[in-house]
Order: C-alpha cells, then structure tokens, then sequence
C-alpha cells in the first residue's frame, strides 16, 4: 500500500504538530494495520509537559502513543495468522527473542526491547503503522478497536493482580485511581476477589471507581483510609496494589495489609526513590512485589473482555478527534480532576 499518512509529533514540550510520512510497507512478518484508536497513557503526558521520564528524553520531534487498535490492511510475506479486515490490539514492545529473559518467557524484561513511544522509537498517533505480526492480537467479535486500544493499560492490571497472586475470596485495596488503578481493580475482581477498596484524592476518579464495583471508593484527603478499612475488614487486607508511586499510599498500603499479605508496586515515583514503613513490613513479614509492564496477558485479557468479565470501555470518559489531538493532550494534563481516561479516534 503506497501513500501518505497524517502523523501526530510532539513538536516541542507542551506542543503538539502534524506531519506527512510514507505509509509504511509491512516487512517480511509483519503487518501494515490501519490505527482506529490510541489511548492516551500516562507516559505519553509525562513526556508532553516534562521531555522525559527518568534517562528516556524526547528529541522532537516525536510521535507518542502506544495502546492501539486497528485494522488490518496489509500482510508482509510468512504471515499465515492474520488476513486483511482483520481488527487488532497492538501489544507495543517488540523484543530481541534471544536474551536470558526472552528464553524463560520473561520477555517484558528484555534489554533490547523496541517500545511504541519510548525515545528513540517512534509511536502510533498516526494513521497507519507496520508492526510485528505476532504481536497483532486479532479481536472477537464482541471486542471493538477502542477497546482493543485499552488492552494495552488492562495487561498492566492483570500482570499486577497475577503477581499478586489474587485469587476469590480475597480482600483487596487498589491506591489510586487513575487508568491504571482502575484497571487494575477490573483485573481482580475477574480474578475473582471479593471486595476491593480503592483510594485517591480526586473525587471524578473516585466516582469512576464506584460506578466499576468498587466496594468503597475513599477520598483520602477527607477520610482516614486505614480507619474505614479497619471498621469492614477485620485484621486487614489479603492484597494490595500500589499505582501511585508516592510515599504516603505505599505507606497506607503497608498498614491496610493483614499479616502475611502481599504488596505488588505498579507505580513510579517522581524521584525514582521510595521511603516506606519498613518495620511495619517486617513485623507483619508482608510479601512485597514489583512488575515492569507485562508478558504473555493479551489474549487472557482480550478473553476476559470478550466474555463481558471487564467492562474496559467503561474507563474512558473523553474522545478527541485525531485533528485535535493538542487539545487532547493539553487538556489531559490540565484537567486531570475531570478527565480519568481519553482516547484519541484517529480514524
């Protein structure tokens, strides 16, 4: 397929601009998908109103984006598993397939990934992309491109609530409830624990995560989490999931958990360091866990949204046009007491 595209670039930190590229030819094992919808992640704003996160910095111009879903125009040669019209989730890192990790099924880990919107490599806010076939995730039915965009943050969530080793009838507390958080309590109650509690200090947030099943969604700027948790369930928590990356909720994460509970940390502080109550740790011998990304999820969470276990479409609550994507981006940063999750229809 020979032609133009439209392509979204960071022009600048806080500036957004469009571009006309080649479309891509899909390469032997690959396969050139028409992009629908890209979520716009956390990362991504990060990297529009910073330049960088940690030792990956922005040299505009750049194109973000990395949870998407699309349709399958075009097949490069030796692909036998998808066909034109075939709709996609795009699972964004591509590895090197030969490392310790990659061997032992450990593949998120892999030094020499290549990861839509992770400078130096480009992303998908554009209207075609070329990716490894394999990681073309072919969609049922019951499961639209939008939704296929937000598999991508649900995989965070299940390889969180998997490493946690969430299971039913357990008790569990998500810390924040952004995109991330609440995917997250989607993930466990499919896994089937029985009551999650959910904190965070902005009230749109917070109602989203009631309206998802939260069973108490607690502002902790206006109630002593710890208390309330105490007054339901006694002896505390089996679990929790920790998405905000500060020092104050891993902290009441720790004191939410009963003796011998797990803490799984999903979030990345600002500084990239963490002060936490250790002696209370210690002294309860609480399991902590961390995760990086995910592997081998998409298709248990494609499953799980197909089978109506996660309702994932239900976290968005803005659609911006591709054309005004610097709108969308600015406004996702600035509004963040009012916006929980945007996506952006590029097609």
């Amino acid at each position: 397929m020979r032609g133009k595209m439209k392509v979204a670039v960071m022009t600048g930190i806080g500036e957004m601009g469009f571009v006309e590229r080649d479309i891509p030819e899909p390469k032997p094992g690959e396969a050139l998908v028409k992009i629908e919808y890209v979520g716009i992640c956390g990362s991504d704003l990060h990297y529009y109103e910073n330049g960088r996160i940690s030792d990956f910095v922005v040299k505009p111009p750049f194109v973000l984006g990395h949870e998407s879903g699309g349709v399958v125009v075009e097949i490069g040669s030796g692909v036998k598993h998808l066909k034109p019209g075939d709709r996609v989730a795009l699972e964004p890192g591509k590895t090197c397939g030969h490392c310790e990790f990659c061997r032992t099924g450990r593949y998120n880990l892999c030094p020499d990934v290549i990861f839509f919107a992770t400078p130096p490599v480009d992303g998908v806010f554009q209207e075609y992309a070329a990716h490894q076939a394999d990681l073309c995730f072919k969609l049922p039915e019951k499961v639209n491109t939008m939704e296929g965009a937000l598999i991508e943050p649900l995989a965070v969530g299940f390889h969180a609530a998997m490493t946690g080793g969430a299971r039913i009838g357990q008790t569990a507390l998500v810390t924040g409830s952004g995109c991330i958080g609440l995917v997250s309590m989607l993930a466990l109650k499919a896994q089937g624990v029985s009551r999650v509690y959910i904190t965070d200090v902005v009230a749109k947030r917070l109602e989203k995560a009631k309206s998802l099943g939260a069973e108490e969604a607690i502002n902790a700027a206006e109630r002593d989490a710890l208390k309330v948790i105490a007054e339901k369930e006694e002896g505390g928590l089996d679990l929790v999931i920790e998405t905000t990356g500060t020092d104050t909720a891993a902290a009441q994460g720790i004191g939410a958990l009963k003796k011998g509970g797990t803490m799984v940390f999903v979030g990345y502080s600002k500084t990239g360091s963490m002060t936490l109550p250790m002696g209370m740790a210690l002294d309860k011998e609480l399991t902590l866990k961390t995760i990086f990304r995910y592997r081998h999820i998409y298709p248990l969470a494609i499953d799980a949204v197909a089978r109506g276990a996660v309702d994932i479409k239900s976290i968005v609550t803005n659609v911006f046009d591709f054309d005004d994507i610097g709108n969308a981006m600015e406004r996702s940063v600035r509004d963040k007491a009012e916006i929980v999750k945007s996506v952006i229809k590029i097609s």
